[in-house]
């Protein structure tokens, strides 16, 4: 997003690159390739938002149809 003239995200800090951890990408894109049946190859094509968006509509879909509540501790 440009802010300013200057390109604002939360992955840069005053000019530095802000890597996003490894591990993480993993989790989502084999959150995604399991519920989705998307190539590798397409879910690292998608930007980093975009495919969290995917994970938590995907996260919503499985909720609302295993009837969990928000919260486990209610009953």
């Amino acid at each position: 997003m440009w802010k300013g003239g200057q390109v604002s995200d939360k992955f840069s800090a005053g000019g530095a690159v802000i890597t996003y951890p490894a591990s993480r990408l993993f989790e989502e894109v084999t959150f995604l390739a399991y519920y989705l049946h998307w190539s590798k190859d397409e879910l690292m094509a998608l930007p980093h938002w975009e495919r969290q968006e995917w994970c938590r509509r995907v996260t919503a879909v499985n909720k609302q149809l295993s009837d969990a509540p928000e919260n486990i501790f209610e009953v």
